[in-house]
């Protein structure tokens, strides 16, 4: 596995000084989806193109998680940065992706927090520009830290998503229904790029991944003609 997370994950686990323990971290689990073994999702891998491109902003071990959705997101758009956030410093290569003419960033982040002159609810594509979505990846408290304290991201407009669903996502629940996680997130912004393929490509995977990650965790045997993978399977 080659991707930006899965990078980040290495850098991250080279300056530890102790072990990350997560829960369930006894179990045998695959390297390169996280799921535990008896129920690998790498076969599941959906192959498509956006034109979009994710720039996530992890905190501290948010790679190191196996629940950790921004893990999808990396595994299905090519263009997918990944970076350490740090109150104190701030990465080079993320400041050069950011002034990089070719994208169009967007903060993704709810509105009713931000000044309303910044806050954008659509994505206007400018001539000759891709959007790159800049995403704050870590739990509500720490991403309203990592917002506050990143003067760099105040040029960039904010894309406020108005997403009427609640989230479907089980494997660590906010204490909000209107709190997504970072692959639903991710998903609607597709959608809202025009994206559409992927956007539904990232919808499927993650309910896969979900299923695929509690199954094993329950012990709970896999059905692959089931609703749940036989959507994934267009994507394949």
């Amino acid at each position: 596995m080659s991707h930006a997370v899965a990078r980040l994950r290495a850098e991250r686990l080279a300056r530890s000084v102790k072990p990350f323990v997560a829960r369930g971290s006894r179990a045998e689990r695959c390297p390169d989806c996280r799921v535990i073994a008896t129920h690998c999702l790498c076969a599941w891998k959906p192959q498509v193109q956006a034109d979009s491109g994710v720039c996530l902003l992890m905190h501290d071990t948010e790679p190191l998680k196996p629940t950790n959705t921004g893990w999808l997101i990396a595994d299905l758009i090519e263009d997918t940065a990944a970076f350490g956030w740090l109150r104190t410093s701030v990465d080079e290569r993320l400041l050069a992706l950011l002034d990089d003419p070719q994208w169009q960033p967007y903060i993704v982040f709810p509105g009713e927090f931000v000044a309303q002159e910044r806050v954008v609810t659509q994505v206007q594509r400018e001539p000759g520009k891709r959007p790159l979505f800049i995403l704050l990846d870590a739990t509500w408290t720490e991403a309203r830290k990592m917002f506050r304290k990143s003067p760099y991201l105040d040029r960039f407009p904010v894309l406020s998503l108005e997403a009427e669903q609640m989230s479907r996502y089980r494997l660590r629940r906010s204490k909000r229904d209107d709190h997504f996680c970072t692959a639903e997130v991710a998903a609607m912004c597709l959608d809202l790029a025009g994206d559409n393929q992927a956007s539904q490509a990232l919808d499927a995977y993650l309910d896969l991944f979900s299923l695929h990650y509690l199954s094993g965790k329950r012990r709970l045997p896999l059905d692959e003609q089931d609703e749940v993978h036989q959507r994934l399977h267009t994507f394949l």
